[in-house]
């Protein structure tokens, strides 16, 4: 019964930030159609990961649904590369190369990333597993994004009832530079609810969104929400995927969105030794 009364709190959670019409939530990172589970890369494991966006059917106005800078949505394609090694039990650091490829343009930079991402206690200690997050975002085009540098911090949670894993990360985005910088912080989040069927496939549903600065959200149809039917699973010699085809829910969202996410794990050596059966931190 206290697992069945956490699910359904998670769901409660998501749909206030899904169907509020005041939320306060940030742009979505059309690069990272992504939701980060509790557990981290494991120790000296290097992932090699490659995330791609592209809208099907999107908007023809440049500043409009995934696209931040000069070029319209539609028809562009995210393409971004990610790489993750697990520095200890609890610990990870990652680096991020960002494309892009407007309509009927070639391939371009976009910009970088630079995050740590952590795990707290071990699994089952509190009633909602919970992590941290913390990344830099250097945009050097404007054509896709006029905020130079970006601070952004999530917190992953997840609880697993049964067949089922409920997945929920909160984001908090602040731009450290540009026009926007002295509004405070921008609040978004992305979800995920997965059954896990088979290791090779998981079906799952999986939500993101973003509605301007907590401060001053914006109107309901000007805000991005989606939601993305998906398959994943992890294939053998380290592979991962997970795809999906997603449908924006507002008149501020583009309107599908098509994801394909392939990663792929390998052991290369630690850093450093195992972590203390007492941290509950490193």
């Amino acid at each position: 019964m206290k697992n069945y009364f956490l699910f359904a709190t998670l769901l409660l959670l998501l749909g206030v930030f899904v169907l509020s019409p005041n939320p306060a939530a940030a742009q979505v990172d059309p690069w990272e159609f992504e939701v980060y589970p509790y557990r981290t890369m494991g120790r000296g494991v290097l992932e090699i990961e490659t995330n791609n966006a592209i809208v099907a059917n999107g908007h023809k106005e440049a500043g409009s649904g995934l696209s931040s800078g000069t070029f319209p949505s539609y028809g562009m394609w995210f393409n971004e590369y990610e790489f993750t090694y697990g520095l200890t039990d609890r610990i990870e650091a990652a680096g991020y190369l960002d494309l892009a490829k407007p309509n009927a343009h070639g391939l371009t930079y976009a910009g970088s990333k630079f995050r740590l991402r952590g795990r707290l206690f071990d699994e089952e200690v509190l009633p909602i597993d919970l992590g941290w997050y913390l990344e830099i975002e250097y945009r050097k085009n404007p054509q896709f994004n006029d905020a130079t540098l970006e601070f952004e911090m999530r917190i992953p949670m997840q609880k697993d009832i049964g067949p089922l894993s409920v997945l929920f990360n909160p984001i908090f985005e602040k731009p450290v530079t540009g026009p926007e910088k002295h509004l405070g912080f921008e609040f978004g989040y992305s979800a995920g609810i997965y059954y896990r069927w088979m290791r090779a496939l998981t079906p799952g549903i999986e939500f993101y969104g973003g509605v301007g600065n907590i401060n001053n959200p914006e109107p309901t149809k000007e805000q991005q929400h989606y939601i993305f039917p998906v398959v994943k699973g992890e294939l053998p010699h380290g592979l991962e995927y997970n795809f999906g085809v997603g449908v924006g829910l507002t008149h501020g969202s583009d309107h599908v969105v098509v994801k394909f996410n392939v990663a792929l794990e390998k052991y290369i050596g630690a850093i450093f030794g195992p972590s203390s059966e007492h941290s509950w931190l490193w």
